[in-house]
């Protein structure tokens, strides 16, 4: 059946906060604005004290209206809606179906876009935008099919930050908190690395001598290979006698050093490990906005964690030059004073074992959960249009 948007859903568009008290109904509410983090059934909330007088219930539809314009969520909770989002509700309660149905036509959303500096789209656009819907029974057995695979890879992310904060616990309990801490030796990065290189943004296209064809790990990329994902690197060309000096190998550290904001320092890092570089069919060097690091044997991950805990404990705001512009990390001086302690390599590189075999699950769940999203973006067209039917089958 070819029908609107708005035939077969509700829509609710967000708002700015108010500070004039219309109701209480929001007050202590999670509060969704269209800057924030998106990520299927997980978004990033802040909370107010003012008054949202728009809101969502748990199992709504949210989608961003204002550039990116058509990320979704289905929220797990009530929530006030913030100036950038909306919320989307199945007449016949069919929420999960409503977000795959929303997710295949987006891009004829994204048609409708309008705005010179921010793209957006309104609620006009959303309750004409034209789709096929299928019969109920049919509907519910497309979205427990799709959602089969989303909880899958869901909970190879939930696995994979586990894991992680494992090995960040671990880190504390053996390095930090740990009594005998106290008469270990003192020192700094400078102790554990044994070379520093730049990084290399070499051309996009072979032109003179820059014919090798290189994978460029940027900052963007440091989240997604955090969480053992492959990451969307882009493809450059730089020197041949640069990739031999600049090339990445298994445990070497990249770390950002011009970027950040307000609440986001410099200083983010990422470990290159074997089950990332096998993802790619070419070698890896960092962008000319990052740095590797080239730690001493069996120190890879105890440098890496130390790193982190910093990080998370806001030390590099103190370390960045610049006040206006992007903020640029003195990562030398950084590793060079910073005071950090040198434990017994023995009980180093235990550590370096353990978090090794857990990156080697991570990544392992990664590399599933590219084949899974693959699956289901390849199936979600056929399933919408209808050249392939799953009404035969028993779900």
């Amino acid at each position: 059946m070819r029908c609107k948007i708005g035939e077969i859903a509700e829509v609710t568009m967000g708002q700015s906060p108010k500070s004039e008290y219309y109701n209480n109904k929001c007050i202590g509410t999670p509060f969704l604005q269209g800057n924030r983090t998106f990520g299927r059934k997980y978004p990033t909330f802040d909370t107010y004290t003012t008054v949202v007088t728009k809101s969502a219930k748990a199992g709504d539809i949210i989608m961003s209206v204002r550039a990116p314009v058509g990320d979704l969520n289905i929220t797990p909770v009530d929530i006030c809606l913030g100036r950038g989002v909306c919320s989307l509700r199945m007449n016949n309660g069919n929420q999960e179906y409503l977000y795959y149905l929303m997710k295949y036509y987006i891009p004829h959303l994204l048609n409708k876009e309008s705005g010179t500096v921010f793209g957006s789209v309104n609620r006009k656009d959303i309750l004409g935008l034209e789709v096929n819907v299928v019969e109920y029974k049919e509907q519910q057995k497309i979205a427990r099919f799709l959602s089969a695979i989303d909880d899958k890879i869901e909970l190879n992310e939930r696995i994979n930050d586990n894991l992680d904060e494992q090995a960040r616990l671990l880190f504390r309990y053996w390095f930090i908190d740990a009594p005998e801490s106290n008469s270990w030796k003192k020192g700094t990065f400078s102790n554990i690395i044994d070379l520093m290189i730049p990084g290399d943004w070499g051309k996009d296209t072979p032109s003179g001598k820059n014919t090798e064809m290189v994978y460029c790990i940027r900052g963007a990329d440091i989240p997604e290979v955090k969480a053992g994902n492959k990451g969307k690197m882009p493809t450059r060309y730089i020197l041949p006698q640069n990739y031999v000096n600049k090339h990445l190998i298994d445990g070497d550290v990249v770390v950002e050093i011009s970027g950040g904001s307000p609440t986001q320092s410099t200083g983010r890092i990422a470990a290159v490990s074997q089950s990332l570089l096998n993802r790619y069919d070419k070698g890896m060097v960092c962008t000319n906005f990052c740095k590797a690091l080239k730690p001493r044997p069996g120190y890879s991950m105890f440098l890496y964690y130390y790193w982190q805990y910093l990080y998370d404990k806001n030390v590099f705001f103190s370390y960045e030059n610049g006040t206006t512009g992007i903020k640029n990390l003195d990562i030398s001086g950084f590793i060079e004073t910073e005071p950090i302690v040198l434990p017994p390599q023995n009980l180093v590189s235990k550590f370096d074992s353990f978090c090794q075999s857990l990156f080697n699950i991570i990544f392992a769940n990664g590399r599933e959960n590219e084949g899974l999203a693959m699956l289901r973006d390849n199936l979600l067209p056929q399933l919408m249009t209808g050249k392939l039917e799953i009404s035969g089958l028993d779900l």
